[in-house]
């Protein structure tokens, strides 16, 4: 009886502990002697309610200085952001016709939602994500607003639901992957693009179970990332990556892993195959 209790209370400790601190295994918390992790609330969600909090997230692509509709032909649509069932849910499908806009054409939709506020140096992202399970992506990351000097972009993960044959020969295995970049894109004042990446191959597809994605953007010149709580890599930024940046979670096409001529998993799947589905987003900065 004593035994069945103790088990009892630790699940019980172990519940009201779990999202007090980032998700890190025994001893890979990166954290200096002396501080502590606490928690930032405005970059932070358990989608347990019934609607996007609008205080914290926008899921119209544009406005808020955002400008970009999505990568064609897969076009970003609000209407496919939806919490439910304790999750921030984004489902792909193909528009009912093809749309022109801005002199490109538009066939499938998905979704981006991206935060109000942003992040800064020495923060800690991390979400618990399970990738859909089509050739369109799923994708956690951070980008700066326009800056001539620096335009800055970091893929903590980005991954696709499943390749085809027309993928390109070095994203065959973009759909079980933990991918990220550091990129500093070409601007007028700076016209060369230039990253640092790094990739692991994960224990499964990335549409068959949840992973936790994380990274600590520790400083200016060093990211360190990890996946279910354990260290993986550290990203070298070539320019120092130092401007405020707000967290995306964008449901995307890419030419390089195309839109199959039957569409897929995109037209025919079920909801849950066509839906990526974050269960949490936290931030962290160190106190």
């Amino acid at each position: 009886m004593k035994q069945i209790l103790l088990f009892v209370l630790l699940n019980l400790l172990s519940i009201q502990l779990y999202g007090q601190s980032p998700y890190f295994k025994p001893t890979e918390d990166p954290k200096p002697n002396g501080n502590v992790w606490v928690k930032v609330e405005s970059l932070s969600d358990e989608f347990d309610g019934k609607s996007l909090n609008v205080s914290k997230w926008q899921k119209e692509p544009i406005g808020n200085g955002w400008i970009w509709d999505g990568r064609p032909p897969g076009l970003f649509k609000a209407d496919n952001v939806k919490v439910k069932h304790g999750k921030l849910n984004v489902t792909v499908s193909k528009l009912d016709a093809p749309l022109r806009k801005h002199g490109d054409i538009y066939t499938h939709q998905g979704g981006i939602v991206r935060a109000i506020n942003p992040g800064n140096v020495g923060w800690y992202f991390e979400c618990k994500m399970k990738a859909n399970s089509t050739v369109m992506s799923s994708t956690f990351w951070l980008m700066s607003k326009y800056h001539c000097e620096k335009k800055q972009e970091l893929d903590i993960q980005e991954c696709v639901g499943r390749v085809t044959t027309k993928t390109e020969e070095w994203a065959k295995e973009w759909d079980q992957i933990f991918h990220s970049n550091a990129i500093h894109r070409k601007t007028k004042c700076h016209p060369v693009s230039e990253r640092d990446q790094n990739f692991v191959i994960t224990e499964t597809k990335n549409h068959e179970k949840f992973y936790i994605y994380g990274a600590w953007w520790k400083s200016s010149k060093e990211i360190v990332c990890f996946l279910n709580g354990t260290y993986v890599y550290t990203l070298y930024p070539t320019v120092e990556w130092d401007l405020p940046a707000y967290i995306h979670m964008a449901i995307e096409t890419y030419d390089w892993n195309p839109i199959p001529d039957d569409g897929g998993l995109i037209e025919s799947g079920t909801w849950s195959e066509r839906t990526t589905q974050y269960e949490w987003v936290r931030t962290w900065k160190l106190d």
